[in-house]
């Protein structure tokens, strides 16, 4: 086997764990791809013949070409993450990503992703490899141009910020879950003062194809008919009043939601997005494929 061919077997060994490291480090599933690839170029033009474990200097690597990413994203006043709205609203279209749920089984969640942001590019670096990978801080110093006692201060830093906002998260997502409860029950019992009550007046509801397909199906046994898109407060109010019996919260993407779950199987998800204590958007996506990408959590009610 030529030494090209056996550095690229070793180098997707170790992809799934560098790239959980890229992903927790940028916050983006494109930037983590691209310092993928340019971790790849560095190993292919480097000598490693003198390298024991590769796995923790391909590591490194990636930490310093996403340290290099996070501080020309700062000087260029960039949004890091790849929509703004992430921990609030399920988008309208999805894009595959093959290890999308090898990610979600060991995430950190979207919301810390939100807060990382939040660090600077030491900080965050440094945070990310001491506490969710456990490296030394005399390995992390190199990286972030320390010495270990200031990288340990940069993750300590990092690690304060990190738990007072995770404080400030976890009351958000309560509201959150209880303003779609409310939602859900006010369907439920037909309540239409109720629903409005919960929607913004210029609130959004988004159908997708299969959802709109299947409403059609139904449209003859009294169920609504979906359109794609309506907007107003009275016409979302009127097409949820009394309907929605089956459907349970839920956690999607981390974010409250709610879906129609038979068998346990999700057939239906429900995303919101909520500001200001209203419900502004709603999506609703009944597409196999597309919940297949999502981490569906069925909550009890």
């Amino acid at each position: 086997m030529d030494e090209k061919k056996l550095l690229a077997e070793r180098f997707e060994a170790n992809r799934a764990h560098l790239r959980s490291v890229a992903y927790r480090m940028l916050g983006s599933s494109n930037e983590a791809d691209d310092a993928l690839q340019e971790a790849w170029l560095r190993l292919s033009r480097s000598d490693t013949t003198a390298v024991d474990n590769l796995g923790g200097w391909l590591t490194t690597v990636v930490a310093r070409v996403c340290l290099d990413m996070l501080r020309s994203r700062k000087s260029r006043r960039e949004d890091s993450l790849e929509d703004a709205d992430a921990t609030e609203v399920i988008a309208t279209e999805g894009v595959s990503d093959p290890e999308r749920e090898a990610l979600l089984a060991d995430s950190i969640g979207v919301a810390l992703l939100v807060v990382l942001e939040r660090l600077t590019p030491a900080e965050r670096v440094a945070f990310v490899l001491h506490d969710m990978f456990d490296l030394p801080f005399e390995e992390i110093a190199p990286i972030v141009g320390r010495s270990p006692t200031a990288a340990r201060q940069l993750a300590s830093r990092a690690r304060r910020r990190v738990q007072g906002a995770g404080t400030t998260a976890r009351t958000d997502r309560t509201r959150k879950q209880e303003i779609v409860g409310a939602f859900l029950a006010a369907a439920r019992e037909g309540n239409f003062a109720g629903l409005i009550a919960m929607l913004d007046p210029d609130v959004v509801l988004r159908s997708d194809f299969a959802a709109v397909q299947a409403s059609a199906a139904k449209a003859a046994e009294g169920a609504p008919k979906l359109e794609p898109e309506v907007r107003g407060a009275d016409i979302v109010a009127k097409t949820f009043s009394g309907r929605a019996r089956a459907a349970q919260p839920a956690l999607v993407d981390g974010v409250p939601g709610l879906a129609w779950a038979p068998g346990g199987v999700p057939r239906v998800v429900f995303g919101f997005t909520i500001a200001g204590g209203k419900i502004v958007e709603i999506n609703l996506i009944a597409d196999p494929e597309r919940i297949g990408r999502m981490d569906v959590v069925i909550l009890g009610e």
